[in-house]
């Protein structure tokens, strides 16, 4: 299988592309040569991550019967100073709201994220550790 973007560059830092029919526009900040018209890449690294992940907690809890409030999935990576500037370690918390959730089954569904459903973690944790935690607050 085959996967294909198609980047465009627009002017100065910024650059376009569609994907599934959504503009999105990724640029440099403006002390970097951009016009801050849209996010960094490296960034949407870590957003690819948590939106792989966060989508496959939801609906394997979902199948679970586990009824969440709120689920808030953060990034958090690691950086070199030198160039090039790249990742050297990522941790995810993910941040659980809801009415006695069942703290094993929220790990189980964390846990088949991490090492069976969310390719954009199986892809990075190739060249990089991937490290995770779990937060539970009361609804």
């Amino acid at each position: 299988m085959k996967q294909e973007i198609n980047l465009t560059w627009k002017k100065g830092m910024t650059f376009e592309t569609e994907l599934y029919g959504h503009k999105l526009t990724i640029d440099a900040d403006q002390s970097n040569g951009g016009s801050d018209l849209g996010p960094r890449p490296k960034a949407l690294m870590l957003v690819a991550l948590a939106g792989c992940t966060g989508m496959d907690i939801v609906s394997i809890l979902e199948k679970m019967r586990v009824e969440l409030v709120d689920l808030n999935v953060k990034v958090e990576g690691e950086m070199t100073e030198e160039h090039p500037k790249h990742f050297t370690s990522l941790h995810i918390i993910y941040e659980f709201w809801g009415k006695d959730l069942p703290m094993e089954k929220l790990e189980k569904a964390v846990n088949l994220s991490d090492e069976r459903y969310c390719g954009v973690a199986a892809t990075l944790k190739k060249g990089i550790p991937v490290t995770h935690e779990i937060v539970l607050h009361k609804a």
